[in-house]
């Protein structure tokens, strides 16, 4: 019982190549999962860019330029 027989590598080998082959789900299951967690670091990369330079003011007025006393 502690020996593994002929089909039973047979058998490990086939869920090997179906879970890992080239048209298996889980290889195509990883290939986007990675391209969704690259996709992620773009996006935040994107993010950081310096916020904008503010828009010149208007020119005061007379009456803007005057402090106020109290």
């Amino acid at each position: 019982m502690g020996g593994l027989s002929p089909w039973h590598l047979i058998i490990i080998a086939i869920v090997l190549l179906l879970v890992f082959g080239g048209g298996g789900k889980l290889s195509s299951l990883m290939g986007d999962a990675a391209k969704g967690v690259k996709a992620f670091k773009d996006g935040l990369k994107d993010d950081e860019t310096p916020p904008a330079q503010p828009t010149a003011s208007l020119p005061q007025t007379p009456a803007e330029k005057d402090p106020i006393v109290r």
